[in-house]
This record gives C-alpha cells, structure tokens and sequence, in this order.
C-alpha cells in the first residue's frame, strides 16, 4: 500500500514538475497576463484536468512561480549577509552571486523581473511581498553591524531596501546583456561601483541624515 502511494506521491510531483517547467519555458517570450492555460498544459505534456489537481488558475501557478524563483534570491541575500570580510570583498562577492543566478536561473530571474511590476495583481503582490520579506531580514542584519550604531529603525529599513531593488536591477541588467562578455563586464563594474557608492554614504549617514 505504501508503495502505491509513493508512486502516486512521485507522478503528482513529476507533473508539478512538468507544469511549472512548460510555464517557464513560454514565459520566457510572453508575460503571465497572456499565458493560457491549454498552452501550459500543451507543452508540459499534461490534460487540462490534470492542471486543476494542482492550481486553481494561472494566477496560482505564477504564485507558485515566485516562491520557487526567489528561493533562490533569497539564498543569496543570506550569503551576502553572513559573507566576512572587508567591504571591498564582501561587495566582489555581493555581485559575483548576482551574475551566478542569473548564469543558473535566468528563466527564473527573467520571471520575475517581469512580473515585479506585470499585469496580475496577485503574482505582483507575491513578489512584491517576498521582496520586502528579503528587506526587512537584511534590516534586522544590519542593525546588529556596528556600523549601524545608532541608526533608526527606518533608516535601516531604507538601506535594506536600496540593497535589495540594486539586486533587482542589477540581475535585470546581466539578463539584458545576454551572452555579450563585454555586456556582462560592464554590468559587472558598474554594479561593483554602485554597492561601492552605497556603502560610502552608508559610513557618512549619521553625519548627513537630517535632525528632523
């Protein structure tokens, strides 16, 4: 009995699988506004009905979509965060992850570079959460830097945020330079010299933020 729930456990996840690839595939030409269901379930091999064991819609699929994606994304602001080392390695290795997942992940990436500000509201409410869940864990992060002596809750929620949308942008540009190296070096150095810029204003905060 245990072996035949197994099994049927194994086929429902290799049709999951096979969903959540076929959509991948043709959101790499289209947004999740357009997508059909028949189309997704066409090239994952799959019947409509087999579809409905898993999601609802479209929408819960690009949901489903976002947790896997920024998984991921989430790995990679943890091992920023717990990287040691002097700012200058700390940012080398800050972008030599961002150029990595997109290398790994880029339908993944490209998903949600997209849908961050799409068409469905729900999925661009989904991103929209996880992206501020990233926030406020790179907040907490730094608020125990020494650095950080002093800073308000805000302002460190302010510079969660700033590392976080340079990510975004930064993974943007790598998709955007394709296969081009002369592309990717020069998004390289300018988002080495960006985080460079940000951790500059980062030391001389306390001095330059206003008294009201």
């Amino acid at each position: 009995m245990s072996e035949t729930i197994g099994a049927r456990q194994a086929q429902r996840h290799k049709t999951r699988r096979a969903l959540l690839d076929g959509a991948l595939s043709l959101l790499e030409e289209q947004s999740l506004g357009s997508l059909g269901l028949r189309e997704v379930t066409r090239v994952a091999g799959v019947t409509p009905t087999a579809f409905y064991r898993h999601f609802r819609d479209t929408e819960e699929l690009g949901i489903a979509l976002v947790d896997e994606a920024l998984q991921s994304l989430h790995a990679a602001v943890r091992s920023t965060l717990t990287a040691s080392g002097e700012a200058a390695l700390r940012i080398d290795t800050t972008v030599e992850l961002m150029a990595g997942l997109v290398r790994e992940y880029p339908a993944h990436i490209r998903f949600i570079v997209r849908e961050r500000h799409g068409g469905v509201r729900r999925v661009r409410q989904a991103v929209a959460a996880q992206l501020d869940a990233f926030a406020d864990e790179v907040a907490e992060r730094l608020g125990a830097d020494p650095l950080s002596r002093g800073w308000s809750a805000e302002d460190l929620l302010m510079l969660a945020r700033l590392y976080v949308d340079h990510m975004v942008m930064t993974v943007s540009a790598y998709l955007a330079a394709g296969r081009d190296p002369e592309a990717w070096t020069a998004v390289t150095r300018t988002a080495r010299r960006q985080l460079r810029l940000i951790h500059a204003g980062r030391l001389h905060w306390a001095d330059a933020r206003p008294s009201t």
